[in-house]
C-alpha cells in the first residue's frame, strides 16, 4: 500500500495575491481571515494507491546428450560414477572455484554472468547422487538402466543483485541424470539437464519489452547448460578412458575387487 501525502500551504501562497485583492475590496476581511486558519490547521490529504503485484516470470533451458561409448567389464561406467569426487572434478576442473562441502555436495563460484546491465556472480551447493536397480528413478529413465547419476542444485546465491533484486523475488532449479545405456557389447552416454529460473522483475527490467528480455534469458540459459554439455563429452569422456586404463593397469587391485564381488 503507497500513501501519498498532498500539503496545501503552496495552495494558500499560490493564492495569496487573490487574498489580498479581496481585502483591498474590502470583502469580508474578518472571514477570510478565519478560512485561512481553518485550512492551514487541517492534516494533509493522504490518497491510498493499492500496488500491483507482479507475476513472477518463469525461463528454462533444457538440453540433452546422446553418444556411443567403449566400455570395459573390469572398468564399467557404473562403476566410474561410484567414485562422485572424481565425477564432479571432470565436470569442473577449475579446483580454486569449488569445494567439497560434504560427501555428496559441492560448492560452485560459477564466472560471472552479463545479463542486461547486470553481472552476476552466482554461488551454487551442487549435490551428485547414485541411483541403482530402478529405485526413485526420474522420469524418463527405463528401468533397465542398472545405475543413474542424479544432478541437482540444493542452494544458490546470486552476488552483485544486492541493491536490485530481492532473495525472495528468485528462485533457480538445476536438475540434470547422467547413465550408460548398455545394448549388448555396444553402451551409449545419455543424460539431460534442465535449468530454469523464475524471478519477480526488478523495477528497471520492467522497462525491456517482454520478447527481448525473453530472448536474452533463454539464450544465456541455453549458454550454460550447453558449457555442462560440452564438458560431459568432452572432460568426463577423457576422464573415464583414463579410468579405464588405470585399471586395465593395476590387475591386481582388479583380481581383489573380483574377490570381494565388487566386479
Amino acid at each position: 500500500m503507497i500513501e501519498i501525502a498532498v500539503k496545501v500551504n503552496h495552495l494558500i501562497a499560490m493564492n495569496h495575491s487573490g487574498v489580498q485583492i479581496m481585502k483591498k475590496q474590502g470583502i469580508g476581511a474578518c472571514l477570510l481571515s478565519h478560512a485561512v486558519r481553518k485550512f492551514k490547521s487541517q492534516k494533509p490529504i493522504r490518497i491510498k494507491c493499492q500496488a500491483v503485484n507482479q507475476r513472477p516470470c518463469t525461463y528454462s533451458s533444457r538440453i540433452s546428450t546422446d553418444i556411443p561409448f567403449y566400455e570395459t567389464p573390469g572398468a564399467s561406467f557404473d562403476l566410474y560414477l561410484e567414485d562422485k569426487p572424481r565425477v564432479f572434478r571432470a565436470i569442473f576442473p577449475d579446483k580454486r572455484r569449488s569445494q567439497q562441502i560434504n560427501e555428496e555436495e559441492w560448492r560452485v563460484h560459477m564466472l560471472p554472468i552479463q545479463f542486461f546491465f547486470l553481472t552476476v556472480s552466482p554461488v551454487v551447493d551442487m549435490r551428485l547422487r547414485c541411483k541403482t536397480n530402478a529405485e526413485d528413478y526420474p522420469s524418463g529413465i527405463p528401468r533397465a538402466i542398472s545405475k543413474v547419476l542424479e544432478l541437482d542444485i540444493v542452494r544458490w546465491e546470486l552476488q552483485g543483485l544486492d541493491n536490485v533484486l530481492e532473495p525472495n523475488h528468485f528462485s533457480l532449479g538445476v536438475n540434470g541424470t547422467l547413465y550408460s545405456d548398455k545394448r549388448g557389447v555396444r553402451s551409449k552416454l545419455k543424460g539431460q539437464l534442465e535449468m530454469k529460473i523464475s524471478v519477480i522483475l526488478p523495477p528497471v527490467l520492467t522497462l525491456v519489452p517482454d520478447d527481448v528480455r525473453r530472448s536474452v534469458t533463454e539464450s544465456v540459459l541455453k549458454g550454460l547448460v550447453e558449457n555442462m554439455k560440452d564438458k560431459v563429452n568432452s572432460s568426463l569422456i577423457a576422464d573415464y578412458s583414463k579410468f579405464r586404463r588405470e585399471r586395465q593397469t593395476n590387475p591386481v587391485q582388479l583380481v581383489q575387487l573380483r574377490k570381494d564381488g565388487t566386479v
